[in-house]
């Protein structure tokens, strides 16, 4: 399997242990993913039947905060970590709509998205958009690479995307140093957009089950999902863009209130910042 390049990845994947990127695009319903995959997609929906909910929104505030930095906040390049198997409405479709001079690069850990990285490299002529293949546990890495030193001016305002990756960060992997490093990178006027699992919206019954087919051995976590004041500690310095750290359905949606799934179903916060 390549990447388009001619190079063969195919030895990188590992069907037989679930991916995050893979498992996300089984819930949303794409064809991307193995047997692995599919397993743990649906050992974690026995426990949270409303995941592929979770995951649709999660999109759906990726659109509506790209929209708002390419639009309102006058951004035009972006660096979006965790970028996933690539589906419709991506970070760079997104906001070349908006701004068709948009550049993005795009970075994700996974060969699966590797062999997709074509469809992420599609420009407007105005724009431009690249692909890194590494890991967020590696910052230093991704800010040296050659591919984004050539795609972005690291001195003008940059948009962080960091959609449903963070809570893959585990207290050891030091999560608030990671974000950090990355944030200090970026020069006065960027902006920080996460979205961050949380267990703080969950139905109590839902959450005492889990924690039950946690201890038994029968759910394997490999996320760690945080609390408001957690999330809100990546943003300490920055400046919070209204309506600050909250559900990724409450954060400027156009649907009525009334209209939108229940908060149990999205357990899942967002937020937007900006760096002063």
């Amino acid at each position: 399997m390549a990447d388009g390049s001619g190079e063969d990845w195919s030895g990188r994947i590992d069907t037989t242990t679930a991916h995050p990127a893979r498992r996300y695009n089984y819930w949303l319903g794409g064809k991307d993913n193995f047997a692995a995959d599919r397993e743990s997609g649906e050992a974690i929906a026995r426990v949270y039947p409303a995941i592929r909910t979770t995951a649709l929104e999660n999109r759906y505030f990726l659109q509506r905060a790209v929209r708002y930095l390419a639009g309102e906040a006058g951004i035009r390049q972006f660096l979006d970590i965790g970028t996933g198997i690539p589906t419709a409405n991506n970070t760079h479709e997104v906001a070349q709509k908006v701004a068709p001079e948009s550049r993005i690069v795009y970075v994700d850990n996974d060969p699966i998205v590797l062999t997709h990285a074509r469809a992420l490299l599609t420009s407007t002529p105005e724009g431009a958009t690249a692909y890194i293949d590494a890991d967020l546990r590696d910052p230093s890495t991704i800010l040296r690479d050659e591919s984004l030193r050539k795609t972005l001016d690291l001195h003008q305002p940059v948009a962080l995307m960091l959609i449903a990756i963070v809570h893959f960060l585990f207290d050891e992997d030091k999560p608030y140093e990671i974000v950090k490093s990355l944030v200090d990178a970026l020069p006065s006027g960027s902006y920080v957009v996460m979205t961050h699992g949380t267990a703080d919206l969950n139905d109590p019954v839902a959450r005492e089950y889990a924690l039950r087919e946690i201890a038994a051995g029968r759910l394997k976590m490999d996320a760690m999902p945080r609390s408001k004041d957690e999330v809100a500690r990546f943003f300490t310095d920055l400046e919070v863009v209204d309506p600050g750290v909250v559900p990724v359905t409450a954060w400027r949606n156009p649907i009525p209130e009334e209209d939108r799934p229940p908060l149990v179903d999205t357990a899942m916060y967002g937020v937007v910042a900006r760096v002063p």
